[in-house]
């Protein structure tokens, strides 16, 4: 099981690079194989991929899985929690966040999908200009 978490992770960390071309970062020295991946003009986390305890997720078993923390629409977290392989986000806010099992649980492209859409979530807003009105009378 192992070796497909690990190829998960590559593939993930890939289509990340390859898609938005950004890299991922190893902000924490205590934990070297954290993955952070940020947009490059806000700085913002959009994915952070890590090996937990199976246990700091609710799981009984033992032993370490490899996950991937998202930003998710509030409104979808509660729909997705209810799949497999899809849990409350280990240490982030459990309202915005969700921790995705990288375990071969959740289906690729469902992976990916999550993934924009933590990306467009985190994304610099860009607020409306008032566009002027070329008839006036209307």
């Amino acid at each position: 099981m192992k070796k497909m978490a690990e190829m998960d992770r590559k593939e993930f960390t890939n289509y990340i690079t390859e898609t938005y071309g950004t890299y991922a970062d190893f902000p924490f020295m205590q934990y070297p194989d954290f993955a952070v991946f940020r947009h490059a003009n806000n700085k913002k986390w959009f994915a952070v991929i890590m090996d937990i305890p199976k246990s700091k997720l609710g799981l009984k078993d033992e032993g370490i899985i490899s996950i991937m923390n998202l930003k998710c629409d509030p409104i979808l977290v509660g729909s997705l929690r209810s799949e497999t392989g899809i849990f409350p986000a280990y240490h982030m806010n459990k309202t915005n966040w969700i921790s995705v099992a990288l375990d071969g649980s959740v289906d690729s492209e469902k992976i990916k999908w999550l993934i924009d859409i933590s990306f467009g979530l985190t994304a610099v807003k860009i607020k409306n200009k008032e566009i002027p009105n070329e008839n006036p009378e209307f």
